[in-house]
């Protein structure tokens, strides 16, 4: 039952915006807990990658006196990954298109963070 209800934040998420083309939520330690991510993509290694790069945002936000963090943001070429804490156990991740409107995104991201949090 919770997959279900963690999947059904994520097709909101997905569906708030066509700026967002997929999002995971993940285990602070990597493992996939629910995602509606695109054929072909490894969740694996989604989950690794987002796991990995919050670590390192947690850590490099308390070293240099800035705070909890919040998110972390990576822009390449083709897009956007969101990442951000949902609640204490989890991440929630999610892919943007290249001219997204990043306002609106970190809005509807932190409510479904939010909701995810309450679930987990």
């Amino acid at each position: 039952m919770r997959a279900e209800l963690l999947n059904s934040i994520l097709s909101e998420l997905n569906g708030s915006t066509a700026d967002i083309e997929a999002s995971a939520v993940l285990s602070n330690d990597g493992l996939m807990m629910a995602s509606l991510l695109p054929a072909g993509m490894d969740e694996d290694r989604v989950g690794a990658m987002s796991a990995a790069m919050l670590s390192l945002g947690d850590r490099t936000s308390r070293e240099l006196a800035r705070g909890e963090l919040e998110q972390v943001l990576v822009k390449g070429g083709k897009g956007y990954v969101l990442m951000t804490h949902a609640g204490g156990d989890a991440v929630l991740t999610a892919l943007c298109k290249p001219n997204a409107r990043l306002g609106l995104i970190f809005l509807d991201v932190k409510r479904a963070a939010d909701s995810i949090s309450k679930v987990i």
